[in-house]
């Protein structure tokens, strides 16, 4: 995601996420700490963005920081492309864990996670305002990469 791809993302954004929108500035703020602890990238076709994601890492945690992706090209694959690069990013960065969390009532982002391993961390109540919807916080660890012979980087 660069400066140019801002105004389409952030009209993607508050038409997913009327209630609690990130504002244009919040994203160019986050946009400001990449490469250094922020990696966000953006799905296209056809020209048109169609969703958008975001990692935070420092040391070696990562938080998903957002997944946003057009209904009308949700279960078509776009979300779990953009997670996968996001897990990617924090495998390169050496993240043993990544965090996020998610609307309680949001079944489907959930099942997605759990495809990807993970697993419910916690729970903070009346998380996101003003509906006061739950957030389910969830984690999932990281594989070591492979070092020489088939040992991991820290048996290596």
């Amino acid at each position: 995601m660069t400066e140019d791809d801002l105004t389409a993302v952030h009209a993607l954004e508050q038409a997913l996420f009327p209630e609690d929108a990130w504002s244009e500035q919040m994203l160019r703020e986050e946009l400001a700490d990449q490469p250094r602890t922020r990696h966000y990238v953006v799905a296209e076709e056809a020209g048109e963005i169609i969703g958008y994601a975001g990692l935070a890492a420092a040391a070696d945690q990562a938080d998903v920081q957002t997944i946003g992706v057009k209904e009308d090209r949700r279960g078509s694959g776009v979300g779990a492309a953009l997670l996968t690069e996001l897990l990617d990013e924090a495998s390169r960065r050496g993240s043993v864990q990544v965090f996020l969390e998610v609307r309680a009532d949001n079944d489907s982002a959930r099942r997605l996670y759990e495809r990807f391993g993970f697993v419910r961390v916690g729970l903070r109540r009346r998380y996101y305002q003003p509906s006061g919807v739950d957030a389910v916080v969830m984690c999932r660890e990281m594989r070591p990469k492979r070092g020489p012979v088939g040992f991991t980087r820290e048996e290596a």
